[in-house]
């Protein structure tokens, strides 16, 4: 059972739990505290007060009407996401019935395993990738299987990699996630299309997870620009990581709108709570605001990279808001040494290597000097 159950009872006396989940402990990132939390790959910069009560203002107006079922297909919203996408991947606007949200980007990813996946298929990923996907699979009942991206502190993945995965497992879906998590890294246009080409022999379908895409490099190109081409890609998004808007839980996808009717019939009766809704919508408006810290936290990424670096660590490129760095000594041990200092970061990724999300300047600072304690050169 999980380390938190509350029960005394012995297993024998209690349901049993179907194959797969009896002694599994659920997904969890540590919450502690600490002074610098650099740990889940969060934006540090929240709304401003003038922000937060005109997001407040839309959820009190949405609570008026919280006696009604909410709007189940929330047309409003979905032409809301595709109008930002247009502007910041520079692709004329996917109609609303090309869009999907749900709460999260990991909903969305459920919903397309329960879609796409099942008993008999298999979903094909690449190591190192983010903990969630095997489990995806495992509620789902779809095999999970991978295959190695390329050697440190690259990490890259190629066409031919993706392609002659795709040909050994002939998977019913592939993620790719660009840029990856944990190692950073963003991938090619070419190796998306490759995948898609591969996958379309058998009616496959390709997810490209693109959670971080807000903090790529300038130049660096969404898959978005690619399903006019290839009608089996879908892209996922959420507004959890640039928007800072993890605590409202809104992710979304971009497909062919008969891939999204297709999870419209396994998403549960108004999974989208108006309040949700609101609050999303009112985000939108206000992008400006919410992503105006983007530009800042890519610096900071590049000079703290630069200065892991200059340390003498092995450090993958990175086009989101972390860093995937190896450590010189015991990388539980320096994690310890880490928290003793108040600053939080994620032990994830090949053994050896650590992850911290980019933060503040004051966050950063701090890290750099308990790190400079806890992993001396």
């Amino acid at each position: 059972m999980p380390e938190n159950s509350a029960s005394t009872l012995p297993a024998a006396v209690l349901p049993a739990p179907r194959d797969g989940i009896a002694g599994a402990a659920p997904y969890g990132a540590p919450q502690l505290e600490v002074e610098h939390a650099l740990n889940v790959n969060e934006n540090p910069y929240g709304p401003s007060a003038e922000l937060a009560e005109a997001i407040g203002r839309a959820a009190s107006e949405a609570a008026l009407g919280l006696n009604r079922y909410p709007d189940r297909e929330a047309l409003g919203l979905r032409a809301d996401l595709g109008a930002y996408l247009a502007v910041e991947s520079g692709i004329s606007a996917p109609a609303p019935e090309a869009v999907w949200a749900a709460n999260g980007s990991n909903e969305i990813m459920h919903q397309l395993l329960l879609a796409y996946g099942g008993p008999g298929r298999t979903a094909l990923g690449f190591t190192p990738h983010y903990s969630m996907y095997p489990e995806y699979a495992r509620d789902t009942y779809t095999d999970w299987v991978t295959a190695e991206r390329g050697p440190a502190p690259e990490f890259e993945l190629t066409g031919d990699v993706v392609t002659a995965a795709i040909t050994a497992h002939r998977p019913s879906i592939v993620v790719l996630t660009s840029p990856n998590n944990p190692t950073g890294t963003a991938l090619a246009l070419d190796v998306v299309a490759a995948a898609a080409t591969a996958l379309a022999e058998t009616r496959g379908l390709l997810v490209v997870d693109e959670a971080y895409s807000e903090f790529r490099r300038d130049g660096v190109p969404s898959a978005l620009t690619l399903l006019e081409q290839h009608p089996n890609i879908v892209v996922t998004r959420t507004m959890s990581k640039a928007f800072a808007l993890a605590g409202a839980r809104l992710g979304y996808l971009v497909a062919d709108p008969a891939i999204v009717d297709t999870v419209r019939v396994v998403r549960l009766p108004y999974h989208l709570s108006a309040v949700t809704q609101a609050v999303a919508r009112a985000a939108l408006a206000h992008r400006d605001e919410l992503l105006g810290k983007v530009a800042l936290l890519r610096s900071e990424r590049d000079a703290l990279a630069q200065h892991l670096v200059e340390r003498g660590h092995s450090v993958a490129p990175s086009d989101a808001n972390f860093i995937l760095f190896r450590t010189f000594s015991d990388r539980d041990a320096v994690f310890e040494a880490l928290l003793d200092r108040s600053v939080l970061v994620r032990a994830v990724g090949p053994a050896g290597w650590l992850r911290v999300s980019i933060g503040t300047p004051e966050n950063n600072a701090a890290f750099r000097t308990a790190l400079e304690e806890a992993d001396p050169r």
